[in-house]
């Protein structure tokens, strides 16, 4: 497999986790480079003396050679350039930089050259000072694809628990005419469809939480559940394994997470916070929907620790091994 990594916001902890992954990986039988600017992978490689040799890619037709793992080198793509590097600083050049690695990386997935694309974390403020309209990766990626609605879903590969979203970076007064527009039929047989090509599911038991405090009790804490969720659930649950909606506060407390292969939150930090609290140092982000395979760490730019040298690389690490799991999944799948 050949993993394309982009390489995130150059003023956070991206090209440090990226850097230190491959240390980890450099004797896989897999091959990684890098899409982002060689004088910021070279300034942290300098910076926090980690001992990995990196090369410059000039030819985007010499990529498929690449040997990376095996030759002990980190190859870069010089996607775009970074004038100043001012690490834990948020501004429009650092912005564009990280949007311009991601286009390009994903445009090298497109067209075959790299089997799956990692991400590393770019700012939502930086990017959106930058002038682009999305608020992440998966807006830009679902834009780029052709995909309307690609569902945000978070694995970890300990617990085997995985949490995906039915909205996604909303605020919380848009949440309610959100759900009720929602296509959940469409919603809910594409994410079955992907856990099994993209995982290996047959037939995924899915949990779904409901919208309003204790699921809203019989409709006392409003109208969601028995007028939108539960009908969507009964009206599916003859062709999927689908059951809820289920009081969110208790779910991840008592463990019921355990009984499913995947829950589904409403909303962004309904589902995000159990998740996080359970496997913040191993979760892994990743997109369904989407022709390229696209997983990330689950977290975000850590301007506070950024060029200290102490960025813990394990969710990186933990979303380049799904990715290749995930590749070779589909790789299988599509084959006569």
């Amino acid at each position: 497999m050949l993993i394309v990594w982009s390489a995130g916001d150059p003023h956070g902890i991206g090209p440090e986790i990226i850097l230190k992954s491959f240390l980890k990986l450099e004797n896989s039988e897999n091959s990684f480079f890098v899409c982002g600017s060689f004088s910021v992978m070279n300034y942290y490689r300098d910076a926090l003396d980690l001992p990995v040799k990196l090369e410059l890619v000039d030819e985007i037709s010499s990529i498929k050679k690449i040997d990376a793992a095996r030759s002990g080198v980190l190859h870069v793509i010089n996607a775009a350039e970074a004038d100043t590097i001012i690490p834990g600083t948020i501004s429009a050049a650092a912005g564009k930089v990280a949007m311009e690695s991601i286009h390009a990386a994903a445009e090298l997935c497109r067209e075959g050259v790299g089997d799956a694309l990692v991400t590393a974390p770019i700012h939502k403020e930086a990017i959106a000072m930058a002038g682009y309209p999305e608020t992440g990766h998966t807006g830009l990626l679902g834009r780029m694809f052709g995909v309307a609605s690609p569902t945000m879903m978070f694995f970890d590969p300990v617990l085997n628990l995985k949490v995906a979203l039915a909205t996604i970076h909303e605020p919380l007064e848009k949440i309610p005419g959100l759900i009720r527009k929602m296509d959940f039929d469409t919603f809910f047989s594409s994410l079955a469809k992907s856990l099994s090509t993209d995982f290996g599911i047959a037939r995924p038991r899915i949990a779904v939480l409901g919208l309003n405090p204790h699921a809203s009790d019989g409709g006392v804490m409003g109208r969601e559940e028995q007028e939108i969720i539960q009908p969507c659930i009964d009206l599916l649950s003859h062709r999927l394994q689908i059951e809820g909606p289920f009081p969110a506060d208790g779910f991840f407390g008592a463990g019921a997470y355990k009984n499913y292969d995947i829950v589904v939150a409403m909303y962004h930090d309904q589902g995000l916070l159990p998740f996080k609290v359970l496997a913040f140092e191993t979760g892994v982000n990743v997109t369904l929907g989407l022709p390229i395979v696209r997983t990330s760490p689950d977290h975000g730019t850590g301007f506070d620790i950024a060029g200290k040298g102490i960025a813990s690389e394990r969710s990186f690490y933990e979303a380049t091994l799904l990715a290749i799991q995930v590749a070779q999944n589909r790789k299988q799948t599509l084959q006569p």
